[in-house]
């Protein structure tokens, strides 16, 4: 990981999706990039997650796109459905990558791991397990960091690309002041993995009179069941109590929805999350050093965009490295394109959750249209 001379070295703290976009991106400018990542080799949680429009836009620079078409689900079209189980409403989404190619791509999250590790490795990335940073300052024009295996070294930019509870983040010193703790929204979100109903071509939202659940394919067999639970107790339940609560909560939707409840019945694949976001006010770097992804902004789920973001923040951030004289220089001209972008996400997806807290699901689905749309704007 030191710095050869002519050569610039990065470290990125976090082997997630923002991590390993980034790694590639800069990989790709002829940066030298190694990965710490806390976690041990083959573990990434989650089930499945959507690529939306601004994902595959940026996927499809990288060339990584027609890779997660192939293994996901494409789709173009969200269905809103009402608390009598009746089609409400429909969102086309917008085609960023081609009239040929659909809108977003449901995928399950191991394999997007897993396509971007060997696009990363194939760079010549090299990704280190269970690894964290315990310390960094600033050098003159380096960044010195102290492993937790004892290494230490010297690298022309750090990346803390770690999660909403990033270890980075605190290191840097970065929103002491103005960044409390993950807020919590009154939510716990739960997932299901399934099998794909022949009728489940797109993304199927559904209104409850307490809660909202939905459908999303993530390949030509499986998909995955999610609901969003109000008020429900923060705290963990057992693993033997996940799938008998699930198929409970569901029972309240009519419709298709009396159709997906047995499918949870079968499944081995249950998670219960609490919906959780984070926006770090005031600056986003320090020195030659920067956090990206949820350790810099993390919305809630309802607009499905945390994974777009992440994997614009690896794309920007390589852009603007290159095209600025120092390191410093070009972090600060990452922040400030991505700031607003980020902000207006993570605000927009807790008003949703206010509304569906509310139970004005009808008020709520317009608001996730005109995200998506400013979304697909140029970043």
């Amino acid at each position: 990981m030191d710095s050869n001379r002519g050569t610039r070295t990065a470290l990125i703290v976090g082997a997630g999706v923002a991590g390993l976009t980034a790694g590639i991106a800069l990989a790709r400018r002829g940066w030298r990039v190694d990965i710490a990542e806390v976690g041990p080799s083959g573990a990434t949680s989650g089930w499945g997650l959507c690529l939306t429009g601004p994902s595959l836009r940026a996927l499809d620079e990288l060339g990584l796109a027609d890779a997660c078409l192939v293994e996901g689900y494409g789709m173009s079209v969200i269905t809103h459905v009402d608390g009598q189980g009746e089609p409400a409403g429909q969102v086309r989404l917008e085609r960023l990558i081609g009239a040929e190619r659909p809108a977003l791509v449901g995928i399950a999250r191991p394999v997007l791991h897993r396509i971007l590790h060997a696009e990363a490795e194939r760079c010549g990335v090299v990704v280190h397990h269970s690894l964290s940073v315990e310390a960094v300052a600033q050098e003159g024009d380096m960044v010195h960091v102290v492993l937790s295996d004892g290494a230490v070294r010297q690298v022309t930019l750090l990346v803390g690309a770690d999660g909403i509870r990033s270890s980075t983040r605190s290191l840097l010193g970065l929103g002491l002041e103005t960044t409390p703790e993950p807020e919590y929204h009154g939510q716990m979100v739960w997932r299901a993995l399934v099998p794909r109903p022949l009728w489940a071509t797109g993304i199927h939202q559904f209104a409850g009179t307490v809660h909202t659940a939905g459908l999303v394919p993530i390949s030509g067999s499986q998909a995955y069941v999610f609901l969003t639970e109000n008020d429900g107790e923060r705290g963990a339940l057992a693993e033997s109590e996940l799938s008998p609560r699930l198929r409970q909560l569901l029972e309240d939707f009519p419709g298709r929805v009396e159709e997906i409840r047995p499918l949870v019945s079968v499944s081995d694949s249950v998670v219960r999350r609490p919906v959780q976001t984070s926006f770090l006010e005031g600056a986003w770097n320090r020195g030659n050093c920067v956090v990206i992804g949820d350790a810099a902004h993390a919305p809630a789920p309802q607009m499905a965009s945390g994974a777009a973001l992440a994997i614009e923040d690896g794309l920007v951030l390589a852009q603007e490295l290159g095209d600025r004289q120092s390191v410093e220089a070009g972090l600060a001209a990452f922040a400030d394109r991505r700031t607003r972008r980020c902000r207006t996400l993570v605000d927009t997806s807790v008003a949703i959750v206010g509304l569906e807290q509310a139970g004005r699901h009808r008020e709520a689905w317009p608001l996730v249209d005109a995200c998506h749309r400013l979304m697909a704007e140029s970043v």
